[in-house]
């Protein structure tokens, strides 16, 4: 809910250029390549003409706990949310996929804008990659990486 609220609140129109994540690419990858993919989910839920479905248990993909495809009317896999499976730091995440983003004009570099969601959670918006990377309450180990179109993330 909390990923939902944050990427909901930093909504504005980009191209529709995503960050892909195991080879499956937000605005672009069809649900029916993910399922081929990874196999048949976990778990399919159906909500207001769009389809989430899941990987977790024994069906989680390798390196998470879980991991959950959002899939519009089209089929066009539009948002995944993972849940990594070891522990991911701060550090580890600035080393992958880049620092902090400076003061004044944004380069064109990927670099992060630090956010707090609505329960005061810390978040790195990676605007250029639509990313955002939640973590967990001690503000250093990640809780969940989301992957969405530029336009989303922004």
């Amino acid at each position: 809910m909390r990923t939902l609220i944050a990427l909901a609140v930093i909504a504005v129109a980009f191209p529709a250029v995503a960050k892909p994540w195991q080879g499956v690419e937000p605005g672009v990858t069809k649900k029916d390549e993910v399922v081929k993919k990874f196999g048949e989910p976990s778990r399919t839920v159906a909500q207001e003409g769009k389809e989430t479905i899941a990987y977790l248990g024994k069906e989680a993909i390798k390196g998470t706990s879980q991991a959950q495809f959002k899939v519009d009317a089209s089929g066009l896999v539009e948002r995944i949310d993972v849940f990594p499976g070891p522990v991911i730091d701060k550090e580890t995440i600035e080393t992958s996929y880049g620092p902090a983003c400076p003061s004044g004009p944004v380069p064109a570099t990927p670099c992060y804008q630090r956010k707090l969601t609505d329960d005061f959670r810390t978040y790195f918006l990676y605007p250029k990659l639509g990313l955002a990377i939640f973590f967990n309450e001690d503000g250093k180990t990640v809780q969940s990486l989301t992957f969405t179109t530029q336009k989303a993330a922004k």
